[in-house]
């Protein structure tokens, strides 16, 4: 294991500081280039405990429900660009309050709640979220503008004049997607709704704007923003989820066992894919493992990595080590920061992994620990 990992408890998910800066610079120099704003999407990435230094870099967040709203609100120190597929009636006048962004998904949201927007003491902006009927998104779970999509409001679906409350527009197409994407998703926007664009002040981009990922071309995205904005003469957002902690930190797990079956070798770890690592079975993916190869090697000892839960299929595989793997030895998983800890869960009641940061001088900050409490305060 790597030594800087040595003082990490297992499991514990880690995020490594000097890995977020570098992300965070480049997000900055994107930001400043285009003269666009950007804004992290706590779907994705919502690690509180480091929000100090994000707030070096941007300001406010994208928020997809009122949990998310208050946590922009209170750790952000922003009010939030708020968005929500549909929006629950009790909850609404407080997320009001804790957003200067609101985005509907459809006009008969925007035309259930506008009065209550009107009579709100503090002004907040309307927009809504449309859909370009175009994503090139695979797998379709991820595609926003798959056919029957219940995303965004199609052209068709809009007057010739919008409501003048309305003053922003919103899509959101991509998903881990490069430059190019967004050229053809930009295309189709302008050919659907090119005619409500003067009558608005902002378009919201939305996320998957992948810049942080090695090979992007960052230099087309900002010359795609600035061509865009300096044609329409309006404020332009991106809420990227993935681009602010890709790459960023690791997930530390332990070996507990090694079972065989059929001549398959499965290495049994303290974590598990479907309560910690949900994404590896939904995309599915297989993450890379640190100082393994990924793909197996003829000869070398290969084993799949299982979960701790009961889930039969809570395993995935298969990588090849140098040395055989036994009951005690560290493998740590890669890139685990973004839509990883967002989305974990508490399944057969496996352990959850701790959360630390590995700070700028390389010592290790345990930020939080989980145990039977956190267990069954989520249950009645």
């Amino acid at each position: 294991m790597p030594s800087r990992f040595q003082a990490v408890p297992s499991p514990c998910f880690v995020i490594e500081e000097p890995l977020l800066r570098r992300n965070l610079e480049l997000i900055s120099r994107v930001k400043n280039e285009a003269g666009v704003e950007i804004i992290p999407a706590f779907k994705g990435f919502s690690m509180w405990s480091v929000f100090p230094i994000l707030r070096e870099y941007v300001s406010g967040a994208s928020a997809s429900s009122l949990n998310e709203a208050r946590l922009c609100f209170e750790e952000m120190k922003a009010p939030a660009h708020t968005y929500a597929p549909a929006y629950n009636p009790p909850e609404f006048n407080e997320i009001l309050g804790y957003s200067s962004h609101l985005v509907f998904n459809s006009m008969a949201q925007f035309n259930r709640h506008i009065q209550e927007i009107r009579e709100f003491p503090r002004k907040v902006s309307v927009g809504i979220r449309v859909n370009p009927e175009f994503s090139e998104v695979e797998p379709l779970i991820y595609n926003a503008c798959a056919p029957g999509s219940r995303l965004g409001i199609l052209a068709s679906q809009l007057p010739d004049v919008l409501p003048p409350e309305i003053e922003g527009l919103h899509f959101h197409t991509l998903c881990e997607s490069g430059a190019d994407d967004l050229e053809k998703t930009l295309e189709a926007f302008e050919t659907h709704f090119g005619k409500y664009i003067p009558q608005v002040k902002w378009i919201n981009m939305g996320g998957g704007h992948l810049m942080t990922r090695q090979g992007y071309d960052v230099d087309k995205l900002i010359t795609l923003l600035k061509r865009f904005r300096e044609k329409y003469q309006r404020h332009v957002i991106l809420e990227p989820g993935s681009a602010f902690a890709w790459d960023t930190g690791v997930l530390v797990s332990t070996v507990l066992d090694v079972v065989e079956n059929k001549g398959i070798k499965t290495a049994m770890l303290d974590v598990s894919f479907a309560a910690h690592m949900p994404d590896c079975l939904e995309m599915p993916y297989k993450p890379r493992i640190e100082g393994a190869y990924f793909d197996p090697v003829s000869g070398k000892p290969t084993y799949r990595m299982g979960g701790n839960s009961c889930l039969s299929g809570d395993f995935v595989g298969f990588w090849s080590f140098d040395e055989e793997l036994k009951p005690g030895d560290r493998i740590v998983f890669q890139d685990m920061i973004h839509y990883t800890m967002v989305k974990t869960n508490f399944f057969n009641g496996v352990g959850h992994p701790s959360i630390g940061i590995l700070r700028q001088d390389g010592n290790f900050e345990l930020v939080r620990s989980f145990g039977y409490s956190e267990y069954k305060s989520k249950l009645s």
